[in-house]
């Protein structure tokens, strides 16, 4: 039998000589303001999570454009240890299916699985209502593609009107929505995060959240209240693990993210853990899978 496996559902890569990221001009991210490659995560992802090992990764865009996707694509193809690919596209351009067709077409286009846009930065409070988005969702969807759905605490109401509106679009619930743990402000967001639970085609990445706590002193108790909502909203089989690498070096990084969920996992049941650590992921992004310790594997979709 193989050995049981980790799954990171989320993490970026950049390569500031071949493309510039705007972001990372900000004073307070200047400490990840450098290349980041395959190699830098093998390097750095070394801390075990369950005894698990990280085997396979989805890696995911981080600016509004279609060469970074393409980008990706093609070092998916020929990175074994990525295993699917996050991009983006203008959902509101009238020639988004026409894009997509070209993505899937390219180099590494088998690796595209879903879509993501900023709707963070978006002011607008409807933005994922909009007709315009919408249609660029049904040609996502229609083309076999999931939704990875990026929104800040407050926006959480779109994210419920969306699951509501495209029940047969898979969607995926970045960094469980971004709630306040620096603040400990959570009564919303739990009740928000509640709604959205209770349709079954959504599921959740616990990722993002060291950064959401206080950079230097965050805890696992700090962790722990949003951690215990997740797993009751969503239960065990409809999470997964994710690190945010690199963006989580700037609140301790991948080992001590891994080390933390690794800590909040004890008492969980072996298919649990699994499912947290690779069957959800697998299942949801139809990644390869991978016999466990008991040979059972994640479906594909």
């Amino acid at each position: 039998m193989n050995a049981p496996v980790l799954v990171d559902a989320h993490h970026h890569l950049w390569d500031l000589s071949l493309r510039p990221q705007p972001w990372l001009d900000d004073p307070a991210v200047a400490s990840i303001r450098r290349t980041f490659t395959p190699d830098d995560l093998r390097t750095t992802a070394t801390h075990p999570v369950a005894g698990r090992r990280l085997h396979s990764t989805v890696v995911v865009q981080c600016i509004a454009e279609v060469t970074e996707t393409e980008d990706l694509l093609a070092l998916a193809e020929r990175e074994p240890l990525i295993q699917a690919v996050v991009g983006w596209a203008d959902l509101t351009s009238p020639a988004i299916g026409d894009v997509l067709d070209q993505l899937i077409a390219g180099p590494g286009g088998g690796y595209l699985r879903s879509l993501r846009h900023l709707v963070q930065g978006e002011s607008d409070p409807n933005w994922l209502q909009r007709p315009d988005v919408e249609r660029g969702l049904r040609a996502a969807r229609d083309r076999g593609l999931r939704y990875d759905v990026l929104v800040r605490d407050h926006q959480l109401d779109q994210a419920i009107r969306l699951a509501e509106r495209f029940p047969d679009l898979p969607q995926v619930l970045n960094h469980a929505g971004k709630p306040d743990i620096a603040r400990q402000d959570l009564v919303e967001w739990e009740r928000r995060t509640r709604l959205l639970a209770g349709h079954p085609h959504v599921r959740c990445k616990v990722s993002g959240l060291i950064t959401e706590a206080d950079h230097t002193h965050w805890a696992t108790a700090d962790i722990r209240p949003v951690w215990d909502v997740l797993l009751s909203a969503f239960g065990p089989d409809r999470l997964m693990f994710g690190s945010d690498w690199p963006v989580a070096n700037l609140a301790g990084g991948w080992n001590r993210w891994a080390a933390t969920v690794d800590e909040l996992l004890t008492g969980w049941s072996g298919s649990e853990v699994d499912a947290l650590l690779a069957g959800t992921a697998t299942a949801f992004y139809g990644l390869s899978p991978v016999a466990g310790e008991g040979g059972a594997t994640a479906p594909t979709t």
